[in-house]
């Protein structure tokens, strides 16, 4: 990997978001320091083709001093983040977590893990706020092991404890199946964040206005979008600003919630991306990951094409491509065959607002020009104009819900404080499930904010859009547009008490966790 070339030195080799070796799948998994009837995540999908491999991975939390271009000022800054190493291979798959310093829970992201890690995030129950025995903290220096079985994809695993993924807990987790071992093609993975130089409590704290420190508020260049009568893709642009879309009657459409002072692609701006080199004419699988805590991009592929072949990990039909909308906690999988031997930027652009963030791809001996960090007009707020042209490879059997649970999105910027069914966690009722239950849940937007609302433990399909059925893609997150419903469905195979959450960090934090649970579990 190579560097554009920049006055922005490092002080210290930044650590690489993408695994060089094979981490092979996690279909269930089973917690060596607790009971297994209490932690066993069961596979969904099949996994016969699957290799039976074994991963153990050595994760270290560390903070690396290094310097980052904000506002075309060099900084240096403390950032913390995981550090991962598969170690040995064997016929089943494990992971351990070891802590060096403060307490953490293990959650990791395919939809099993979506999502989430140290309470690290496998889509399994979350440890920052969910006090259950399946996801126990990871004291400092000590460590916990995980089984897996596989399932492969595009995930990725974070912190639960706190606000510890907005502080780069996070980590990619590459899961390949024996196709993607065989194909011609180069693996490059894109993790995205937002970064602040302020902590995550003094963030939260200026949001729900909890003491005297400067807003974290919108500075600048992001601003309300009205939607008239139409969709959300007609942009009235005010000068100097993201404007208003109308959304008929008047309301404003809230983006953006903190101004943060960088986008980083793979740990970097673009005062100093990651370069990637690629044969002439070359065939990548680009898996995009938004590991971002309150940020949602537009993935623009420049002078290239992509096809869309999985979402959240899961197949999917093919869909071509140039701009691909990515929402918090999502993953893309899409394949790129290169023109020629030159220089191709993959841009990711903040919705409703000129930043950008990315990486080049580069054939050996490619020049690469310096990139600019904004974009020559705001984005559009990130909406379901792909989520609607998706189609699961391998859909749920058509079969009616045998249980629909109704959840109510509500909340506001003012006072900053976020719900589900007009409760706060930890004061929630579960939605309760029952093994062998086809199960929908109707989401209800009824707030200005569009909220990726993300499910543990098990792989949904989306099957309705604003009332509009589908037979849309099987995932762990899904967008749910301001004011507008989208309606998911799973089978309950899965026995256990799993988080369901907006993936708005601030939002989660605010309250907008509910659990869905198996009678039984405690």
């Amino acid at each position: 990997m190579e560097r554009a070339s920049s006055t922005v030195k490092s002080d210290q080799k930044t650590p690489t978001f993408i695994p060089l070796c094979h981490w092979f799948p996690l279909a269930s998994f089973k917690s060596r320091c607790i009971s297994s009837s209490s932690a066993r995540l069961r596979g969904f999908g099949a996994t016969a083709n699957l290799p039976s491999v074994a991963i153990r991975a050595v994760g270290k939390r560390r903070a690396a001093r290094r310097r980052i271009s904000v506002g075309g000022a060099a900084i240096d800054t403390a950032v913390r983040g995981a550090q991962w190493k598969v170690v040995a291979c064997a016929r089943r798959a494990s992971m351990i977590w070891v802590r060096r310093s403060a307490g953490s829970f293990l959650k990791s992201s395919s939809s099993r893990y979506s999502g989430s890690a140290a309470s690290f995030s496998f889509s399994s129950p979350i440890a920052m706020v969910l006090p259950w025995p399946q996801t126990p903290p990871i004291p400092a220096g000590d460590t916990h092991s995980y089984d897996y079985a596989p399932i492969a994809g595009t995930y990725w695993m974070h912190s639960h404890r706190g606000m510890q993924e907005q502080s780069l807990m996070t980590a990619p987790l590459i899961v390949r199946s024996a196709e993607d071992l065989r194909a011609d093609r180069q693996e490059v993975v894109l993790m995205l964040h937002d970064f602040s130089f302020q902590t995550p409590d003094a963030l939260l704290a200026a949001l729900t206005k909890s003491n005297g420190s400067q807003s974290a508020m919108p500075k600048s260049g992001m601003g309300n979008m009205t939607m008239g009568s139409g969709s959300m893709g007609a942009m009235n642009m005010g000068p100097g600003g993201m404007g208003t879309m109308n959304m008929g009657s008047g309301m404003a459409m809230d983006l953006n919630d903190i101004d943060y002072d960088a986008f980083l692609a793979n740990d970097r701006t673009f005062a100093d991306p990651e370069v990637i080199r690629t044969e002439p004419g070359g065939h990548v699988r680009l898996r995009l990951i938004n590991g971002a805590s309150a940020t949602q991009f537009w993935i623009d592929l420049g002078a290239l094409t992509g096809t869309v072949v999985a979402v959240d990990g899961h197949p999917v039909r093919p869909v071509r491509g140039t701009r691909l909308p990515l929402a918090m906690a999502q993953r893309l999988d899409v394949l790129i065959d290169l023109p020629g031997n030159g220089a191709y930027p993959i841009f990711a652009q903040v919705e409703g607002k000129r930043a950008r963030t990315g990486i080049v791809l580069a054939a050996s001996g490619a020049p690469v020009s310096r990139l600019a960090a904004e974009a020559g007009e705001n984005a559009p707020p990130v909406d379901l104009s792909l989520e609607r042209r998706l189609e699961a490879v391998t859909p749920l059997a058509p079969r009616a819900p045998d249980v629909t649970h109704r959840v109510i999105l509500a909340g506001a910027m003012a006072p900053y404080a976020w719900s589900l069914n007009g409760e706060y966690w930890p004061n929630v009722t579960p939605l309760m499930i029952a093994t062998g239950q086809r199960v929908a849940i109707e989401m209800l937007n009824h707030t200005m904010m569009p909220h990726p609302m993300h499910l543990h433990g098990h792989a949904f399909q989306v099957i309705a859009i604003n009332g509009t059925s589908l037979a849309g893609a099987r995932r762990d997150t899904v967008l749910v547009p301001p004011m507008g419903s989208v309606t998911i469905a799973f089978d309950a195979d899965n026995p256990g008490r799993w988080a369901f959450h907006c993936h708005n960090l601030y939002h989660m934090m605010t309250g907008m966790l509910t659990e869905v649970r198996y009678p039984g579990i405690i």
